[in-house]
């Protein structure tokens, strides 16, 4: 089962990060250029309103040790790369949430270090968070640059093609991604069962909350419904393949990344009917 996750989850998320850049163009990154205060927003606000967020939601949950390290993990890492797909089928602006996600890994060697330490001095005690620089990089080219310029590529070389197939892709990829979470369920329902009453009520709030920071922080910067569905879904959305990475060869605690797991399994159907009522709402 953990060999069918760890390659499904990245090919799927391949496929539809290529789908999203066959829906973008060069104009679309100019146009992000001249929104630096958005950019800004997106990249650091998250800095300092994550963390304070999870140490309160550990404060009002009371969660064992170990699932409170994990949310203080997820809340010091980096943007997740399936954001750019839930901006993309909310029909929100793409290419700024592509251009927050790369930024946002290229800054995790020095912010997941300063994040932590803000977090070691809230709580008083050690948590040593370095950022993985290999893996970072490895998903900014192989898991971002490659499948966005690929599919950009393709709608410039043929554009019929990327306008015919780019919806299949999209739901091929999400149709995979249903079944993965429905394999891992079916794998140990027992568990997931009791993670229901206990890790994903936290991880829910964690998602909703971060949402709502993400969007109330928008409203301060733009007027732009896009734009503010689009910092919404980049607040929500933290790196899991990161944090999983800190927590087992960093800091060597399996037990740290489960939360990291149980949270994008909580976070993908949240984030999927916030896209509905995004789009239905938006007409």
């Amino acid at each position: 089962m953990k060999t069918l996750i760890d390659v499904a989850v990245p090919s799927i998320t391949f496929i539809l990060l290529a789908a999203v850049g066959m829906d973008l163009t060069g104009e679309d990154f100019t146009r992000v250029r001249r929104r630096r205060l958005v950019v800004a927003a997106g990249l650091f606000a998250p800095l300092l309103l994550l963390p304070p967020l999870a140490v309160s939601l550990t404060v009002l949950f009371r969660p064992d040790s170990d699932t409170a390290a994990g949310v203080l993990l997820i809340a010091s890492c980096p943007i997740g790369g399936i954001s750019n797909s839930y901006s993309y089928l909310a029909r929100a602006s793409t290419a700024l949430s592509v251009t927050l996600t790369g930024f946002s890994c290229l800054l995790a060697a020095v912010t997941v270090p300063l994040v932590g330490q803000g977090l070691e001095l809230a709580l008083g005690r050690p948590l040593d968070l370095e950022a993985p620089i290999s893996l970072l990089l490895a998903q900014l080219l192989l898991m971002l640059a490659a499948p966005v310029t690929l599919g950009m590529w393709i709608r410039r070389r043929w554009p019929g093609f990327a306008d015919e197939h780019r919806m299949g892709l999209q739901r091929l990829a999400f149709a995979a991604i249903a079944g993965v979470l429905t394999l891992v369920i079916l794998d140990n329902v027992g568990a997931f069962v009791e993670g229901l009453w206990s890790t994903v009520p936290l991880a829910a709030s964690f998602v909703l909350c971060s949402m709502a920071v993400g969007w109330l922080t928008g409203m301060t910067v733009t007027s732009d419904p896009r734009d503010r569905f689009t910092l919404a879904a980049e607040f929500g959305t933290r790196n899991v393949a990161v944090a999983a990475a800190i927590a087992v060869t960093l800091l060597g605690r399996v037990e740290f990344a489960r939360f990291a797991t149980i949270y994008f399994l909580t976070e993908l159907p949240l984030m999927l009917a916030a896209i509905a009522w995004f789009r239905a709402n938006r007409g």
